[in-house]
């Protein structure tokens, strides 16, 4: 009874849709920006009340968005109509806790198996869930043979089936200065499909969110860095293997500014276009680094993932779980 008391208040102490509840606003930079989102779209608010809400992925088997609260250790499930409810808890943290501020899953990704696969900040690892029968299995908690920082956000290859994800420091207790660190760099890694792990970059800052472009050919990594608040791409190899990493946006100027620079997570939509999460919103960068819009949220937002028939974005910013409506994409 003590437990079912409990889930009860941590559910009333989250708020369900409204319908008439909306955030922020769209920003139009370049007339392209048009033909991706409305200038009069509306940014919902479905649900809110989370610590630091992140990863949100769509479940097309079930129509439902998982997504994880971090500092919560939880993962939620929300589907249209019915009662947002835990998932999987602990999402990413299966110790004594306390741990850290941040010990739950971050990054989430449906693979082309169609398994739920988390970034996992306590445990320091990337798993594996089926949705049907077994639990989780690693795919990857270090690389030779020193464990990873805190797992953050992962994405895979359409084709080839790789993973790419980051490793900054924010999961662990003391964050970069932990002793417990065993890597001296923050890195870029990749899994390929036999399961080995190589570094694809140790030389960035922060490393944070990932994607791949839908013709599997570039790779994305943004940073949540005052010092490299960039946009890299790396060439992928027909097997995979990544090259020589180009930056093709730089939010140093933006930064100064006070507007937008430091990035969170990230998505591609169909046509190649980074709908990037960070300072302010999610801003809309075309494959050639040319900034095009904005979703201004009017605070940092952690990151977005396409759902329902593909064309609504799904959004974690900060406390809130948000959407709106585009005119493109997820691929």
């Amino acid at each position: 009874m003590k437990h079912q008391f409990v889930l009860f208040l941590l559910l009333c102490s989250i708020s369900l849709w409204s319908q008439n509840k909306t955030i922020g606003k769209i920003h139009h930079f370049d007339p392209a920006c048009a033909a991706l989102i409305d200038e009069q779209a509306k940014i919902e608010i479905i649900a809110e009340g989370f610590d630091w809400a992140e990863g949100p992925v769509w479940v097309k088997n079930g129509a439902y968005l998982l997504f994880s609260d971090v500092p919560k250790n939880t993962i939620y499930r929300w589907k249209e109509g019915e009662p947002l409810a835990p998932f999987l808890q602990p999402s990413g943290y299966t110790g004594i806790l306390p741990y850290s501020d941040e010990p739950g899953s971050n990054g989430l990704l449906i693979n082309l198996k169609g398994e739920l696969v988390t970034c996992e900040h306590g445990d320091r690892r990337i798993a594996a869930m089926p949705f049907q029968g077994g639990g989780k299995r690693t795919l990857a908690d270090n690389f030779e043979g020193k464990r990873f920082n805190s797992p953050n956000d992962i994405t895979q290859h359409p084709i080839t089936g790789d993973y790419y994800f980051t490793d900054p420091p924010y999961g662990m207790p003391k964050k970069e200065k932990d002793e417990s660190r065993q890597t001296p760099w923050f890195g870029v890694y990749r899994i390929d499909p036999q399961g080995k792990v190589s570094l694809v970059d140790k030389t960035l800052d922060r490393p944070n969110g990932t994607a791949v472009s839908p013709d599997g050919k570039t790779l994305y990594v943004s940073q949540s860095s005052g010092s490299q608040p960039y946009i890299t791409a790396y060439p992928i190899a027909a097997n995979g293997k990544t090259g020589k990493g180009k930056v093709i946006f730089d939010g140093s100027t933006y930064l100064k500014e006070g507007k937008y620079g430091i990035f969170d997570g990230m998505k591609v939509d169909k046509l190649g276009n980074i709908f990037a999460g960070g300072m302010g919103g999610i801003l809309i960068i075309a494959p050639s680094g040319n900034l095009l819009g904005q979703i201004d949220l009017g605070q940092f937002t952690a990151n977005c993932g396409w759902g329902d028939d593909g064309s609504t974005l799904y959004i974690t910013s900060d406390m809130y779980l948000c959407r709106v409506k585009t005119k493109t994409g997820g691929w």
